[in-house]
């Protein structure tokens, strides 16, 4: 079928905020100031599934607060900065600023903050639905960062996003709080000075923390850095992680500490290729591994840097891993982790000495703030999370990152 011209028609759509593809069944809401809708919720709510809804980031919106069951909605900030949803006092369903039980949800380009209820545990997100992609968001000031709750059929994907400032200070609320869901993907991602909670607390049956920044430096309060609570399948590639002088917690990674579930079968912890430091002079224990785990971890070309054992586990696999000595960073009292040119650690790695469903060599590395860029390796390649091969900006980052060139 052939549809006539309508140039009128779509010039209306657009000042009205609604555009519609041809067909009719998907358009895009656009809000803000002069727009048809004031205010994200308000676009939620007239959305079907399918559509998009942009928010311009020129203006502040504050109490902005709803819930949703629409199917694959995707609400985009435009207009070169972060749009800034706040809480404003207000709350949903006494849970969050957003709470999602639509599957298949994007988010992109949001700011949130301000989230709190009356049980402390007032999420920026309260995700209840399957299936979420946040890209390229920033998480500040809530009592709970991310909070997604039980779905077996369930992905997150989180991606270019900073988290910072969450939780309530009872050590149960966290920058990120994912609990059991089929799998959850953490990459290029900046976690940092979360409220006496965790930096990344997971449940889900499969972990991928990928090329990412977990770090509290000087001044933070987090308990963990990373917590694969009840473990799981979990692949621990590429990050930096750091624990400052003020934690509560004397471990940075912990696996399986809350035990055993029949939602997490797998029981395998790949750490592979991360710069881990402690700054915390007592010392304590950089893999805190419970001692009934089935499975050896697999650790491999890893920096552990600052005082502390490795780790709990009695068998775990320790191959090219760089421990204690002084790895010759470029600036680490700024967190300037790269290997300078006279580094021991540089071409000191070797090859993963099993197969494993997901690669085990990092293809990309961390670039800061919350970037990503390609990185390649040797037959022997560099220890810890930052190579000494240039790359290129990760393809499907925001533009903030495209021109980002590792030195």
């Amino acid at each position: 079928m052939k549809f006539p011209s309508c140039t009128t028609c779509t010039i209306l759509l657009v000042v009205l905020g609604t555009v519609s593809d041809p067909l009719g069944q998907q358009k895009t809401l656009a809000v803000g100031p002069g727009k048809r809708f004031a205010m994200p919720c308000q676009a939620i709510q007239h959305a079907r599934a399918g559509d998009t809804i942009e928010v311009d980031s020129s203006s502040v919106y504050s109490g902005d607060v709803c819930g949703w069951s629409t199917n694959r909605l995707t609400i985009r900030g435009v207009g070169g900065t972060l749009a800034k949803i706040n809480a404003g006092g207000k709350n949903e369903q006494g849970k969050a600023i957003w709470v999602i039980a639509g599957d298949d949800t994007t988010i992109e380009n949001i700011e949130f903050s301000g989230a709190a209820v009356s049980d402390g545990n007032g999420a920026a997100i309260r995700q209840e639905g399957a299936n979420l992609t946040i890209r390229n968001c920033f998480f500040h000031d809530n009592e709970e960062g991310i909070l997604a709750g039980d779905n077996p059929k369930s992905t997150i994907l989180v991606e270019f996003s900073q988290f910072s400032q969450n939780g309530s200070g009872d050590g149960r609320t966290h920058n990120i709080y994912v609990n059991h869901i089929a799998k959850f993907i953490l990459r290029f991602s900046y976690s940092h000075h979360a409220k006496v909670g965790h930096l990344v607390k997971t449940r889900a049956a499969e972990n991928f923390i990928l090329y990412n920044r977990l770090s509290d430096e000087v001044d933070g309060t987090a308990s963990l850095e990373l917590d694969l609570s009840n473990g799981g399948t979990s692949y621990v590639i590429g990050n930096i992680i750091q624990q400052g002088p003020e934690t509560e917690n004397s471990s940075i990674l912990a696996y399986r500490m809350e035990g055993g579930d029949a939602r997490n079968p797998g029981s395998q912890l790949f750490v592979m290729n991360n710069t881990f430091v402690n700054d915390r002079q007592e010392g304590g224990t950089f893999l805190q591994i419970k001692d009934d785990t089935p499975t050896a971890a697999l650790v491999v070309n890893n920096i552990f840097y600052g005082p502390g054992k490795v780790t709990s586990q009695r068998n775990t696999v320790l191959m090219s891993n760089f421990v204690q000595k002084d790895p010759r960073f470029v600036d680490p009292a700024h967190y300037d982790y790269r290997l300078r040119p006279d580094s021991p650690a540089r071409g000191a790695g070797t090859q993963p000495p099993v197969q494993a469903p997901f690669p085990l060599l990092p293809d990309h590395e961390y670039v800061h703030p919350a970037c990503g860029a390609s990185r390649i390796n040797a037959v022997k390649p560099d220890l810890g999370a930052i190579g000494s091969a240039a790359g290129l900006a990760e393809k499907t980052a925001p533009i903030r990152c495209q021109q980002v060139v590792i030195q």
